[in-house]
């Protein structure tokens, strides 16, 4: 049979990270970017779910409104003004099956095949991949240590009058670990008011800051109804109970709406539920603290680890949170073969080309990530990149 695949899907290539953990066997995983496993609320999960099923067994296993729970909706609308300072009387809250369906909800709601979309990069390979699908044309913005260069952005801007939208991960971005500064924020609300484009702003980190001071999201500063907000609980609850958030201009919540009910109509209730139960009881900020220690240990052993083993080899910018070092190879050391040769060391790395608009466009860069592994996996992991260098030198 001669399959005749859409023309976006056809050309979609699979997700390098997902490709090398398939594949990374036995090696240590410094590619990944789950979680922690200590930084899982199990026991309030078992807790709550246990009494779900004991009290409401019926709610959690029936349909629900496309929307989301009515009493989650209620409880994300106060914890996106009280927690993330987000939200106004024009904006309204659906609950989602994870933050890569509000990409996937904005894609089907805005782009036409051939659009626009004005990307940093390197960015987030789900999100590119998900704008890929649906035929957009993707733009690349650089990024710099403290955030998209918003010089460049509005050079962009003046050359693609008709973009739809901007993506942006602006705190401790996916995958170089850059915050976007206060002022390129301001900078970024104040061109895309001017050019008349919208703003997609993904904060999947925005809680694992363990340096420094928190930046008020761009979403803050929305009073013309350009920003769409996309929080989620991957990060702090668990990603396997794919429960996420957007904020939105209520027009723009109503037609996502409709474009979920063609895609799982609702999200699941038993997840929906329990995030219900568990931001009611009052459990975030205590967690937050707890998986803040937790990856701020991690984050620091890692980043010294490579401080004392590889100084010679590749240079980085420490983060502030988040998940991942982006860290950029001496020239002399080429990046894919040290990917490879690393992988058969012994410990695996996600190559930086895999981030990139263009995946064949020449890249110095390694993606680390330190939640994943255990301390002892870190400090071997770093060893063995050392030892890889070494080798190839």
């Amino acid at each position: 049979m001669n399959y005749r695949f859409s023309d976006p899907v056809a050309g979609l290539k699979p997700s390098a990270i997902r490709e090398i953990l398939k594949n990374s066997g036995d090696t240590i995983p410094l590619s990944a970017g789950n979680p922690a496993p200590d930084a899982f609320p199990v026991s309030d999960v078992k807790e709550i779910t246990a009494k779900i099923l004991e009290e409401e067994p019926i709610l959690a296993l029936q349909y629900g409104v496309t929307e989301g729970y009515d009493p989650l909706i209620a409880e994300l609308t106060k914890l996106a003004h009280e927690h993330y300072g987000v939200g106004t009387d024009n904006d309204s809250i659906i609950v989602v099956s994870g933050a890569t369906q509000i990409m996937s909800l904005v894609s089907q709601v805005f782009l036409n095949p051939g659009d626009t979309v004005i990307c940093e990069e390197p960015s987030f390979i789900g999100s590119l991949n998900c704008f890929r699908a649906h035929g957009a044309r993707l733009v690349g913005v650089p990024v710099e240590s403290d955030g998209i260069d918003v010089d460049a952005l509005e050079e962009t801007l003046k050359k693609e009058s008709g973009a739809k939208f901007i993506y942006t991960i602006p705190n401790f971005q996916n995958p170089s670990g850059a915050t976007m500064s206060f002022e390129k924020r301001k900078r970024m609300y104040a061109l895309a008011r001017q050019y008349g484009v919208l703003i997609l702003e993904d904060n999947p980190y925005g809680d694992l800051r363990v340096a420094g001071d928190d930046v008020p999201a761009i979403k803050s500063l929305d009073t013309d109804g350009l920003v769409i907000y996309a929080g989620s609980f991957s990060k702090i609850i668990a990603p396997g109970i794919r429960v996420g958030f957007v904020v939105s201009p209520s027009e723009i919540s109503a037609k996502l709406t409709v474009a979920k009910q063609t895609q799982d109509v609702h999200t699941t209730m038993l997840s929906q539920l329990l995030v219900y139960k568990w931001l009611k009881a009052g459990k975030i900020e205590d967690h937050i603290k707890k998986i803040k220690d937790i990856y701020r240990r991690k984050l620091n052993l890692m980043c010294d680890s490579m401080d004392a083993q590889l100084s010679d080899y590749l240079t980085y910018h420490r983060p502030e949170g988040g998940l991942f070092v982006w860290a950029k190879l001496n020239k002399g050391i080429d990046m894919i073969d040290y990917v490879k040769t690393a992988s058969k060391n012994g410990v695996s790395v996600v190559p930086g080309n895999a981030f990139l608009i263009d995946s064949s466009a020449p890249c110095d860069y390694i993606r680390l990530n330190f939640s994943t592994p255990s301390d002892e996996g870190i400090v071997e992991g770093i060893k063995l990149l050392k030892e890889t260098a070494e080798k190839m030198r």
